[in-house]
């Protein structure tokens, strides 16, 4: 039986066009949301693991807003990069390369991996007026509250990229960690809510393209955060935190805010790393207000 989508009637009121572009010698998908003639384009960057998916929620409360959404390269419907490790680098390579060629001048969102990959792309020269942030990663995540379900994650990807492929692919695809996985993120009681968070994370948690580009982007999440790139951006930049969040604890985003030029932390209470799912209202408010009035050049 299909699993309601809380945010279906928002969603099928927004205009909804799927493009693709050459960057970097591969081919990225992207999905272009609302408006063409829209006052602000956002280009969001999802986070590890998933795809444009997973922040439509958010987009659904940003009616009047453009929002263009890729699948990252080795995830949803983007291939790897051919010839590329999908490290940091690449992935900051990527996201300046795609949106000179598909938005320059927009606004740039990313949530938890994502977030490292548009600090690491804004830090390096990457034009934007404005950074959004949402469940930023602003501690090492080894360090984080769940340390220590961190460092298993840290074998079971090192386990699926060394294993035979039959078996790794098995063991990195495997519905039962990822329900586990869902399981414990999920911090909302409601139980229509918490199905259709299982069932999106079901659905596309295990569309990565390969083991190896999984097991860098892994590598990659694990091994950076927003701090060593902070300092470096001086564009009015929002934060978008949980105070419940499992992978960086809230004293840990507040502390943060303090390294940007010129910063805005907004917390929402009661959620964890699944703003997204559980409060895409909260944080589309949080967005709308730091866009409002918009700044000069905002496309």
């Amino acid at each position: 039986m299909p699993v309601p989508n809380p945010y279906a009637t928002l969603l099928d009121a927004l205009p909804v066009e799927r493009r693709h572009a050459e960057v970097l010698g591969g081919t990225t998908a992207y999905w272009i949301y609302g408006p063409a003639d829209a006052d602000t384009t956002i280009v969001a960057v999802h986070g590890f693991r998933g795809e444009h998916h997973g922040l439509e929620p958010v987009v659904a409360h940003l009616d009047g807003v453009r929002v263009i959404s890729p699948d990252l390269p080795g995830f949803g419907e983007t291939p790897p990069l051919p010839g590329r490790r999908h490290d940091l680098s690449t992935y900051a390579d990527w996201l300046r390369e795609f949106v000179l060629a598909v938005a320059p001048g927009a606004v740039i969102l990313g949530h938890s991996f994502g977030s490292i990959v548009v600090s690491a792309a804004v830090a390096g020269g990457m034009p934007t007026p404005r950074v959004i942030l949402v469940n930023p990663i602003g501690a090492p995540a080894l360090e984080g509250p769940r340390g220590v379900l961190t460092r298993l994650a840290v074998f079971y990807y090192w386990a699926g990229a060394r294993l035979p492929k039959p078996l790794g692919d098995a063991l990195l695809r495997n519905a039962v960690i990822v329900r586990v996985m869902s399981v414990s993120m999920a911090k909302t009681r409601d139980p229509g809510l918490r199905r259709f968070i299982h069932d999106q994370h079901d659905r596309y948690f295990s569309r990565f393209a390969d083991r190896d580009a999984l097991h860098d982007a892994f590598l990659a999440s694990v091994s950076h955060d927003v701090r060593q790139f902070a300092p470096a951006i001086a564009q009015p930049t929002l934060l978008v935190a949980a105070q419940r969040d499992d992978i960086t604890p809230i004293e840990a985003e507040r502390h943060l805010a303090t390294l940007f030029a010129d910063a805005e932390l907004v917390e929402i209470a009661d959620v964890g790393h699944l703003v997204h799912y559980e409060t895409p209202a909260a944080a589309a408010a949080a967005i709308r207000s730091f866009l409002s009035p918009s700044a000069p050049g905002t496309r």
